[in-house]
């Protein structure tokens, strides 16, 4: 039978494998509402590039190359998009949140040690471990800085697992914490930040972080002037096309690119199904390490600290922060976090671009 599709069909086993796969991202999209916006052209992209003799490996492959190879240009971009639908206010009025992001990047690190004991070179091994930032452009724009020889799987780990946070994070919560835990209630001052403020933080986190980590600038610069549209005032018409039109566009344009990385040839490896636990590895102790450093400062603290909101750490915004937001209301239903974790997970945001930054220094540099 397999003898007589590829004789006549020109099909191979192998290509048919990569439908299904596509088949359960359009899936998950359509029916899940698992950021259908990114896993639907990836979905279908995966099964239009590995159709027979596919005219589509071309034109795929010439938008790879403009829009990722040569610059980064769609993550870039889509950054954009992404900083001007952020509000950093709940972060500027408890600016200690910040350190729960820093927190949650703890599993990029151990995921680079795992992977490198596991036999994958440097390069391989941090594109992979940059999963754990749940940030599927950083996730995309390191691979490819690094000249990874598993960019398809990176990319499509990276996004499955941001699609994937309400079914995992949970889980992962409730085994790091105790129920009295969970209730403990978080009052919010909702203080208002000055515009002033506002319109400083963007421009001040450019520089400490260009300084700081110099291959992070151009990631955290775009992030920033997304959201600098967005503080600014006088910009409203063009925020709001950065966060709506824009960000979708270059959504659909960036699922469809990445399918270019997912041939048979490419992505049915032994080592892909590796980096897909490899980064739900990265996944589980970059939750864990934003918990337990909640836990960490409620021994030295009188006010405590609801440690859930740690969970929300990780890049995944917003849907990890209303994750925590919704535990916690099934826990206690006057407890409301949402803006407590709201500011861990645009810290984490934040937190993740420089991650990348200093990954990259420590192995391209």
């Amino acid at each position: 039978m397999e003898a007589l599709f590829e004789n006549i069909l020109g099909l191979t086993w192998q290509q048919a494998v990569m439908w299904v796969i596509g088949g359960v991202l359009i899936y998950l999209a359509i029916c899940k509402d698992m950021e259908p916006s990114l896993l639907l052209p990836m979905g279908f992209g995966a099964i239009l590039i590995n159709l027979p003799n596919s005219g589509a490996q071309v034109v795929i492959d010439h938008l790879f190359a403009i829009g990722i190879d040569q610059n980064e240009l769609m993550p870039l971009i889509l950054f954009i998009g992404i900083g001007a639908m952020i509000d950093f206010e709940p972060l500027l009025t408890n600016p200690k949140l910040m350190l729960f992001g820093a927190a949650a990047q703890f599993g990029i690190f151990f995921t680079l040690c795992m992977a490198s004991l596991l036999g994958f070179d440097l390069k391989n091994a941090a594109s992979i471990a940059i999963i754990g930032a749940s940030d599927g452009p950083t996730s995309i724009f390191v691979a490819n800085m690094l000249k990874s020889d598993y960019t398809a799987a990176i990319m499509v780990a990276a996004y499955s697992y941001m699609a994937l946070v309400p079914i995992v994070q949970p889980p992962i919560i409730r085994m790091c914490t105790t129920r009295k835990e969970r209730r403990i209630r978080m009052t919010y001052t909702g203080k208002k930040v000055s515009k002033r403020a506002k319109i400083l933080f963007p421009i001040v986190v450019t520089v400490i972080v260009g300084l700081v980590a110099p291959d992070a600038v151009s990631l955290i610069g775009f992030l920033m002037f997304g959201n600098l549209l967005r503080e600014c005032g006088v910009l409203n018409s063009l925020a709001e096309t950065a966060q709506k039109v824009l960000a979708n566009l270059i959504t659909i344009f960036l699922g469809l690119t990445i399918s270019a990385r997912m041939t048979a040839a490419e992505f049915l490896q032994p080592e892909t199904l590796l980096i897909m636990c490899l980064g739900l590895v990265a996944f589980v102790v970059d939750t864990f390490g934003g918990i337990m450093l909640a836990k960490l400062m409620n021994l030295f603290t009188k006010k405590k600290i609801n440690p859930m909101i740690g969970a929300a750490g990780i890049s995944a915004f917003p849907m990890s922060a209303r994750v925590v937001h919704k535990i916690g209301l099934e826990e206690d239903n006057q407890n409301f976090l949402l803006m407590h974790a709201v500011g861990v997970n645009v810290s984490g945001q934040i937190a993740s671009v420089i991650a990348g930054g200093l990954i990259l220094a420590l192995v391209a540099g």
